[in-house]
């Protein structure tokens, strides 16, 4: 994947179909936030043992929905930056409401 990707642009729309189905993005997003939410709170309490909780709650529901619901492969194997950029971006966009416009400017049905 590294090599068919140049850059992040060229990536981005591929990530997007990765992610066609709206119940693989919704749980991608309970992942993002519940990711994030466990970041904030082991800063907020500095009790560090909750960082063990980012990458499982970030990576675990992501993981599950493409193997069982978009029954592909996660694109984080191969290009984990930008897929972590992507996850956040769409979640991003999801929350502010924009996520639709960026699905049909790439053709993605939703």
């Amino acid at each position: 994947m590294a090599q068919r990707f140049q850059t992040y642009a060229e990536f981005w729309p591929f990530y997007l179909r990765e992610h066609a189905k709206p119940s693989t993005r919704t749980i991608h997003y309970a992942g993002t936030i519940g990711s994030a939410a466990f970041l904030v709170w082991a800063i907020a309490t500095q009790n560090w043992w909750w960082l063990l909780a980012v990458p499982v709650f970030g990576y675990g529901p992501a993981w599950f929905s493409h193997f069982f619901v978009e029954k592909n492969k996660p694109a984080t194997f191969e290009a984990p930056l930008w897929s972590l950029i992507s996850d956040y971006r769409m979640c991003g966009l999801f929350l502010t409401g924009r996520l639709g416009d960026e699905l049909t400017r790439h053709q993605i049905r939703h």
